[in-house]
């Protein structure tokens, strides 16, 4: 995090938007744009307070951790010479990120804010910082390029992500904790002390739409907080809501109007301090980790202070022994068995690092169905001219199956059936996939199908 001191009083009745802002919109230019942050942080290390101000509010502005909760910022109209209190701006936007004043609290904290500021640098500055949005051309990269290595670095927003068990044979040994995979959606919760909470993708994209899951552990937040570590202290939670099914999730989850996933439930896998998260390493291992989540959840009574919010299940085997494997697959059977993607395969003395790699591993089933070709679909950008998906449908196990096929085809492929399509119409082909999966209408489909060959083959074709 930037170092300046947000209590400074050498920043107040700063105006800079007209010169920095302003001079970022002249040109559309990527090279004009990193000179003017160049220029910038030329001014700043020579303790221009002016250039120092831009930095610190292009960072408030473009760091993926910060999230305001506002939706709509007023703008204002000819107001100059106001007082341009940059200390109680970047307060307030505290207050907001920490969810410390909230609804009308906030609104109207906003609001009479903003008549302390010229028009010029509330509207150009501190209202594009609110809605997280400079609006002159630029993005985190642009300004990281200039600003590596420096306080005003943008930091970026990852978390752990798991590799597939069977690209890492050898790395299925050893003490493991199986948890099921859930088909739902990734959620980093960041906890407040104060009692906010905000959720977030796994790629840093705020999430709006599960607020009965930010109100159940904001109301728990300060007690799981003080069961973790002792005292009060931001904290972060990684782990995956889920719903009736995964296609109605996907579609609530980023939603902005007539929104309705309260019935979706958060399952926790992992805890941390905020601190560590940010910088995308914690050294407390797997196990150590997942004893801290026990002895959150058993401080409060989740059933009714936060119904929706729990731990992931899971078991320890040793797979240095042959029962170890043979229970490890047993579950990962029963886990498809009732409807999960696959399952989950975690070392239990490795840390938490916020890269892919083989501490986590998934294990995913791959089906194959047997589908007749019904239709084409035409490709498009690099593949304008030529195929881009085959419309298959068949029935497998009493489910009516409709899917377009549009990975796992060749160049050759493409031009070929494009050119054939009238012939290839009726023929059988197989067809891989995750999981079958269930649309809203009842009807059936595949998770990320793939051609894999036709089952009629001809001499010469793929079989």
């Amino acid at each position: 995090m930037s170092n300046i001191l947000t209590d400074d009083e050498k920043f107040n009745g700063l105006r800079l938007a007209a010169d920095w802002i302003r001079d970022l919109e002249s040109s559309d230019s990527r090279l004009h744009k990193e000179s003017v942050i160049e220029k910038a942080l030329v001014a700043a290390r020579l303790g221009s307070a002016n250039a120092q101000c831009f930095l610190y509010n292009c960072y408030l502005a473009y760091n993926p951790f910060f999230v305001y909760n506002v939706r709509q910022v007023p703008e204002t109209h000819g107001l100059e010479n106001q007082p341009n209190p940059w200390v109680q701006f970047w307060a307030l936007l505290e207050a907001l990120r920490t969810r410390s004043i909230t609804g009308h609290r906030a609104r109207d904290a906003i609001a009479d804010l903003s008549l302390q500021f010229d028009s010029l640098e509330w509207n150009n500055l501190c209202r594009r910082v609110l809605i997280k949005d400079l609006r002159c051309g630029i993005s985190d990269k642009t300004l990281n390029k200039v600003l590596k290595n420096t306080d005003w670095v943008i930091p970026t927003f990852t978390c752990q992500l798991a590799q597939d068990s069977n690209d890492h044979p050898a790395k299925l040994k050893g003490t493991k904790r199986l948890e099921v995979k859930l088909d739902g959606v990734r959620v980093i919760a960041i906890c407040y002390k104060e009692g906010g909470v905000n959720l977030f993708s796994r790629n840093g994209k705020p999430f709006a739409n599960f607020p009965h899951i930010e109100e159940q552990l904001g109301s728990i937040a300060r007690e799981l907080s003080i069961a973790a570590f002792g005292q009060y202290m931001d904290f972060v939670l990684d782990g995956e809501i889920i719903g009736e099914s995964f296609q109605a999730l996907m579609k609530q989850a980023q939603r902005k109007t007539n929104v309705n996933a309260s019935d979706s439930k958060y399952f926790v896998f992992d805890v941390m301090p905020k601190a560590a998260f940010f910088e995308g390493h914690h050294n407390a291992q797997q196990y150590r980790r997942i004893e801290t989540l026990h002895r959150m959840f058993n401080r409060v009574d989740d059933s009714t202070q936060a119904p929706d919010v729990q731990i992931t299940p899971g078991i320890e085997v040793d797979l240095d022994t042959a029962e170890g494997h043979d229970v490890m697959r047993r579950y990962a059977e029963d886990a498809v068995a009732d409807g999960f993607e696959g399952i989950m395969i975690k070392s239990m003395d490795a840390p938490y690092e916020c890269r892919r790699n083989s501490s986590w591993m998934k294990w995913k089933p791959v089906i194959t169905v047997d589908l007749n070709i019904v239709g084409f679909e035409a490709g498009t950008g690099k593949n304008k001219g030529r195929l881009g998906a085959i419309v298959c449908e068949g029935v497998d196990n009493d489910r009516h199956i409709t899917v377009n096929v549009g990975s796992g085809l060749t160049d050759s492929d493409r031009d070929s059936f494009w050119a054939n399509r009238d012939q290839l119409l009726g023929r059988v082909v197989e067809v891989k996939a995750d999981a079958v999966t269930q649309n809203q209408d009842g009807t059936y489909s595949l998770r990320f199908p793939r051609f894999e060959r036709f089952r009629d083959a001809l001499t010469g074709e793929k079989e």
